[in-house]
């Protein structure tokens, strides 16, 4: 057997041997525990364009009290503090001007409907 050979096993086999190590200290060893994490936990940047997809689908649906139900998702806050601290994000970093838009008509649908109960 060449000596280009017999290196080109062995790092194949130090690749395996490593990968195989890893593995096993990372899942049985010292695996990574688990935190107490949701959508509460989210970014400002996350969470507004969390709230500019349901004003996406919102626009696409047309369903406020399922559009409710997703802004919702995002924790204890009412529906319009999310989309206030939204919309101000979205201004503040310069959302384009159809992204305001649907949040805006999401963020007046779902005080219409406040004010109508």
């Amino acid at each position: 057997m060449s000596v280009r050979l017999r290196r080109f096993i062995f790092f194949l086999l130090a690749i395996a041997v490593g990968t195989a190590a890893g593995t096993g200290y990372g899942w049985a060893i010292s695996p990574r525990q688990t935190r107490d994490t949701g959508p509460h936990t989210l970014r400002e940047d996350y969470k507004a364009d969390y709230v500019l997809m349901t004003a996406e689908l919102f626009q696409s649906e047309g369903d406020v009290a399922m559009a409710i139900a997703r802004l919702s998702f995002l924790g204890d806050q009412s529906p319009t503090s999310y989309l206030d601290t939204a919309i101000n994000y979205a201004n503040t970093v310069q959302y384009d001007a159809r992204d305001l838009q649907l949040m805006n008509n999401l963020k007046l649908a779902v005080e219409s409907l406040s004010l109508s109960e």
